[in-house]
């Protein structure tokens, strides 16, 4: 995606994607495998019921995950993609210890996010941001990848 975002499709997306429960399902799924529906309390027991439902609902209705019969919550191709890109920002993120030396992985995501949210809605990373272009560009491409996935309208072309 070159086209930058405008502020509320950049406000939507980084919502979405730093929301802490979706963070911790994504990543639970990708480093552990399917989870049972209904082994999903016992999985993530930091989260409430209710964060557990949201989540898992947000991440159904985003395409994100999908229930394989026999095994329960599954990423599909765009939970997989974002997982990956959850990876890189994390790592990124504590080789510059952000937001702090140690600090729990959905917290390292949601402040690269924000780090990114400005960015998102110009057409390149500038000044402070230059040190994470890549992450924009990867965030950029994820979303160009899967826009409706994430909930976020394609950009209106400029007339």
């Amino acid at each position: 995606m070159s086209t930058p975002l405008t502020c509320s499709q950049a406000r939507r997306a980084v919502e979405l994607l730093a929301s802490r429960p979706l963070v911790r399902l994504v990543t639970e799924i990708d480093d552990n495998g399917p989870v049972p529906p209904r082994r999903l309390a016992v999985t993530l027991p930091d989260l409430s019921t209710h964060q557990l439902r949201s989540a898992s609902a947000t991440a159904r209705a985003h395409g994100l995950v999908r229930i394989a019969p026999g095994t329960g919550l599954e990423l599909t191709e765009a939970g997989m993609d974002l997982a990956d890109l959850y990876d890189e920002m994390a790592r990124w993120a504590r080789r510059h210890a952000v937001p702090a030396p140690v600090c729990e992985f959905s917290s390292r995501i949601r402040c690269v996010l924000d780090l990114l949210a400005p960015s998102l809605t110009t057409e390149r990373a500038d000044g402070a941001q230059a040190g994470i272009a890549r992450l924009r560009t990867l965030l950029m491409q994820w979303l160009a990848d899967h826009l409706q996935v994430a909930g976020v309208p394609e950009p209106e072309p400029v007339a």
